[in-house]
């Protein structure tokens, strides 16, 4: 009988085994970790940004592994995901990358509307999820998640900054007492347009700003004239537009065709903030004067305003883009995604993951988010010049990155200048709206 109860115990100390297996722990020479890297390289979101973001991070991980890996011995395997510009692929994409690739960490996600319910799924699941990009304020409100930490801005913040920039210069440059301007907000409607645009008008009513129209469409739409028509109707002084990529053209090309003027036109990152295909679309010279809020490009700070170090590791991001991706742009011209993606990656890679491994143990998510949680990087101590804190277990943006900030971005000569806040401003603002534009204010 001893013989026969052998077998029938044996695919039960199994299953137990399988059933406690604990989380990866860092106690082996050599070992690696597994980071599900989930951007999208095909479809509209790609050259809005979301590729430039990809760059960024694959820049920062091939820099952690030829140094030896985390921890000098910890070596990252890099495991990419696409999520085609769709949602359903993205949530799709994420499960393969948890389940199937059985990745430690999943990290990127450039839209905001892939953000919202992959933050929430993943979270049930008891995995780690490092947002370097979507910027919805909608991924944390209230929900109280204890796996998912970003280090970005909120939309909402975006929206608001670019609000104070306009009350900010409106006497200065547009000769106007900023309650008489005319202040119209256009955006794409899923959550990332909506969020921003909400931030938006809740600082012009604290300001006491005239706003005359807000108004959300679909990036789907083949045409926006109806919207151009409606803004027409409503003579904007400044207008505020949030959307991704082809829809920004499609709208930039109608709004010329029909002869919409503006003194000042500001969007929110995105494709607004892709100056080369910006160019394609409209044209070097018509893009004079437009303006782009984002996290801060790192090559525009000035060194020596941040902590020892950061400054060299912006030259090596720098110095690699150009070698790997693009050997004829300006170091200036260099995408904020770039920046967002390789330095969010590099807080992950150089704090959180070293920290976890070396005082709790290793890199499951529970160790993960106590090091997350443990993170307290001061102002100046990242390439784009914020700090880094998640707001706590309990409060309305749990893992929410509180020292975070985005910034005003205009081209001028043909180049992207840091115009507000002022403390890092790198130019004065070119307001209004230069003659060379087709939307100037005649």
């Amino acid at each position: 009988m001893k013989s026969l109860r052998v077998p029938l115990i044996l695919p039960l100390v199994a299953a137990l085994v399988l059933a406690t297996t604990p989380p990866p722990v860092a106690d082996a020479q050599g070992q690696s970790i597994k980071i599900g890297v989930l951007f999208d390289h095909t479809g509209p979101f790609a050259a809005g940004g979301s590729l430039n973001c990809w760059r960024g991070a694959k820049m920062a991980i091939d820099l952690v592994n030829e140094k030896g890996g985390v921890l000098g011995k910890y070596k990252i395997v890099q495991v990419d995901g696409d999520g085609q510009s769709k949602a359903e692929v993205a949530i799709n994409e994420a499960e393969r990358l948890l389940n199937a690739e059985k990745v430690d960490i999943l990290a990127g996600i450039y839209s905001s509307a892939h953000a919202v319910p992959l933050a929430e799924k993943v979270d049930k699941q008891k995995k780690f999820l490092w947002i370097t990009t979507a910027i919805s304020s909608k991924v944390f409100d209230g929900r109280n998640l204890q796996y998912t930490f970003r280090p970005q801005a909120t939309g909402d913040q975006f929206g608001a900054l670019s609000v104070a920039y306009i009350n900010e210069f409106a006497r200065d440059k547009l000769k106007k007492d900023p309650k008489a301007l005319r202040i119209a907000l256009i955006h794409e409607d899923g959550a990332y347009g909506t969020d921003v645009a909400n931030g938006s008008e809740v600082k012009a009513k604290e300001l006491g700003l005239n706003i005359v129209l807000k108004e959300g469409y679909s990036i789907n739409a083949p045409d926006l004239s109806s919207l151009v028509t409606k803004l027409r109707s409503q003579r904007p002084d400044v207008l505020l537009h949030t959307g991704y990529n082809p829809d920004i053209a499609l709208f930039l090309r109608q709004a010329k065709e029909q002869g919409l003027r503006l003194q000042a036109y500001i969007g929110h990152g995105a494709g607004h903030s892709q100056i080369d295909k910006l160019k394609e679309a409209f044209g070097a010279k018509e893009i004079e004067g437009f303006h782009t809020l984002d996290p801060i490009a790192s090559q525009l700070l000035d060194p020596k305003k941040l902590k020892p170090g950061v400054g060299e590791m912006t030259a090596e991001m720098v110095k690699r883009y150009k070698a790997q991706f693009d050997k004829d742009v300006t170091d200036r011209a260099i995408a904020p995604h770039v920046s967002m993606g390789f330095n969010n990656m590099w807080i992950l890679l150089n704090d959180v993951l070293p920290r976890a491994i070396s005082k709790h143990g290793g890199f499951g998510a529970d160790a993960l988010a106590k090091a997350a949680r443990e993170t307290d990087i001061p102002e100046g101590g990242t390439m784009q010049g914020y700090g880094v804190k998640f707001f706590p277990p309990g409060h309305r943006f749990a893992g929410q990155n509180e020292r975070a900030f985005p910034a005003v971005f205009e081209i001028i000569e043909g180049k992207f200048e840091l115009v507000y806040p002022k403390t890092v401003a790198t130019a004065s603002p070119l307001l209004p709206l230069p003659a060379s534009s087709p939307l100037a204010a005649k």
